[in-house]
């Protein structure tokens, strides 16, 4: 299960939208080990596509970086679809490289409403998994 802070997933729906009719991606870092996602990093999609994405290297590389030496890592790896559902293509599967992290995925093919899912992708493997919002994480 993915429990996030609603103000970060307002802050991806925001950016899926300014982004909207291209695909916008990012990544929400959190502490090492804790599955928790604290720091939104919303990237540039270095395609520029409505049907895909991929993240500028130097600029995955700066961001990779600088988590490393925060002793963070992806907690969230998140991206929009613009006209389909809420759910990895075949590209986004193959393209899934954290085993830990949540990819969330964000429809705005509506432009009324959002439709936000997760899953673990694993050798593959596609298992959507339920998303709670929260206000604030409890206490640990």
């Amino acid at each position: 299960m993915l429990v996030i802070r609603a103000d970060l997933v307002e802050a991806m729906v925001a950016h899926a939208r300014a982004d909207h009719p291209d695909e916008a991606c990012g990544v929400i870092a959190g502490p090492e080990g804790s599955d928790r996602p604290e720091r939104f990093l919303p990237m540039v999609n270095a395609e520029r596509s409505p049907t895909f994405y991929r993240f500028d290297s130097s600029e995955q590389l700066k961001v990779w970086r600088e988590m490393d030496s925060a002793d963070e890592e992806p907690v969230v790896i998140y991206h929009s679809h613009t006209a389909t559902e809420a759910y990895p293509s075949r590209t986004d599967v193959s393209y899934a490289s954290e085993p830990n992290a949540h990819y969330v995925l964000i429809s705005t093919r509506d432009p009324e409403q959002h439709e936000l899912r997760s899953y673990r992708i694993l050798d593959g493997e596609v298992a959507e998994e339920p998303v709670q919002i929260v206000d604030a994480y409890s206490p640990a």
